[in-house]
């Protein structure tokens, strides 16, 4: 049968229970214990004959004659629910029989038993409907095999899949690990804007929107908050962090989306290299607490998060590999090494980015954990420079499996320095470089009433996509998809 069909079929169906006086649709439960609760007692249920009304999807309907088994889930646990003709209203037993169809969710009252093959269930003795499916679910056997459809209806994935809820069911307790591991710590907990009228933190492109209250265009961010959580350091806040969706314009793949949860955090009196082992200790918190364990397989990369990170030199890299100083070389130079190197650009070809395209090819082969250290200046306009070459700042990124994972550095609170940093970017975008950060002149001021020396970090769930060695799309609940055309 089609899809029509089988909805045409079960809308008659939904008469039925209309014209026996039942609510396809009620708005209340009667249910008295979930499913792992009722199974948790099941002995002591059986022995007491102590009757309950349990509550679920209905999964499977098997049976014939007088007889009907149905295996009921409700998120917690799965049952087999047991009608027998003889044990209840021959009335309730022929509705059941004639109107209810898999997918459904039913409440069934009954007590405990064992059937003669040894399997839990709930001898029913009255049962209603909770909600009456008009299409049908995929069979748990077969379940949803387009890929496509997979990820537009999630929600029959997670369903029918146990593992796919499995893996959701960590990617909270991922993000509750990390939570824990700042309250931990003596860190608050912080809401910053999502609109903003000059986006900052990051280099990447926003999306733009109108507020019509304001009669203004403002943006989505594009980081969790950095430029206003060092102003809260300003404000007198010694550690802050939040947990929150940002939003980049720009390309898609299997690392990249453009709306995402990313954690970032400032914590003042503090640097880069007291970051590297907070950093070091929160991922192998993140790691254990979730998984029980500290080695992956990521891709064809072995990773063990408790043995040694090593530190990689960024301009050392790149040196060894290319041939090229990223200091001394000038930007025909470096622009030159990485089209030698391959590098199409897809955006206004300059020196940073020139570098970073060269980088990005050499970090594919590092397995990590690891840090990346030396960074040049003209890469970062956020950090402080290093004391012992102001050439580079003081930054690090962790490397995972070929991919960067968390970037963390000693933050600039120089208001002069940051200034000439954030105009010089304001050049490269006036140029055509529409990645490159924007002058923002409130900040700036903010800086100027004085922020302590810190360290700032950030990670996105893309590490929760690499612990699971799968794409960021496939480890989001409802991923941004083209709307379907035509029927």
């Amino acid at each position: 049968m089609s899809e029509s069909d089988i909805r045409a079929e079960r809308l008659k169906k939904l008469e039925r229970l209309k014209e026996a006086g039942m609510d396809p649709y009620p708005a209340v439960s009667a249910r008295t214990a979930a499913i792992s609760e009722f199974l948790a007692d099941f002995d002591v249920r059986m022995q007491r004959g102590a009757s309950a009304t349990l509550a679920g999807r209905v999964l499977s309907l098997r049976g014939q004659g007088g007889i009907i088994f149905a295996d009921v889930f409700d998120g917690t646990a799965r049952i087999q629910a047991v009608l027998q003709k003889s044990e209840m209203k021959e009335e309730d037993f022929n509705l059941f029989s004639e109107a209810v169809d898999i997918g459904d969710f039913a409440e069934c009252t009954g007590v405990a038993f064992t059937t003669k093959r040894g399997e839990r269930s709930i001898k029913v003795s009255a049962w209603t409907m909770l909600s009456k499916s008009l299409l049908p679910i995929p069979t748990e056997w077969y379940g949803i095999k387009d890929e496509e459809l997979r990820l537009r209806e999630r929600y029959l994935d997670i369903l029918l899949n146990a593992d796919m809820r499995a893996m959701f069911e960590r990617k909270a307790a991922f993000w509750r690990a990390a939570r824990d591991f700042y309250l931990a710590r003596g860190f608050v907990e912080v809401e910053t804007p999502v609109l903003e009228t000059s986006p900052g933190g990051a280099d990447a492109r926003p999306f733009t929107t109108h507020h019509n209250a304001l009669d203004i265009d403002v943006y989505l961010r594009i980081s969790a908050g950095e430029l206003w959580q060092k102003r809260l350091l300003i404000a007198g806040f010694p550690k802050v962090f939040e947990i929150g969706r940002i939003f980049r314009n720009e390309g898609q793949s299997r690392e990249h989306l453009q709306d995402y949860t990313q954690l970032e955090s400032y914590e003042a009196f503090s640097d880069m290299r007291a970051g590297m082992k907070f950093v070091q200790d929160l991922y192998r918190h993140i790691v254990k607490e979730v998984y029980g364990q500290y080695s992956f397989t990521i891709g064809d990369h072995r990773v063990d998060f408790a043995e040694e990170w090593p530190v990689v030199d960024f301009s050392e890299a790149i040196r060894e590999r290319f041939g090229l100083d990223p200091h001394a070389s000038t930007e025909e130079e470096a622009i030159q090494a990485a089209r030698d190197a391959g590098v199409v650009f897809g955006d206004t070809p300059n020196k940073a980015r020139a570098v970073d395209h060269l980088w990005k090819q050499i970090r594919k082969s590092i397995a990590g954990p690891a840090f990346l250290t030396g960074v040049p200046v003209f890469l970062e306009p956020l950090a402080k420079r290093s004391g012992k070459d102001e050439s580079i700042v003081e930054r690090f990124q962790v490397i995972l499996a070929g991919s960067e994972m968390g970037k963390g550095y000693s933050e600039l609170n120089d208001p002069l320095d940051q200034r000439a940093r954030f105009e010089e970017q304001q050049r490269l975008r006036d140029e055509g470089d529409d990645e490159a950060q924007r002058l923002d002149l409130d900040y700036v001021r903010a800086l100027e009433y004085g922020m302590p020396p810190a360290f700032g970090f950030g990670v996105s769930e893309r590490l929760f996509a690499f612990l699971e060695d799968k794409s960021a799309h496939e480890t989001q609940l409802f991923p941004l998809l083209r709307p379907k055309t035509g029927d």
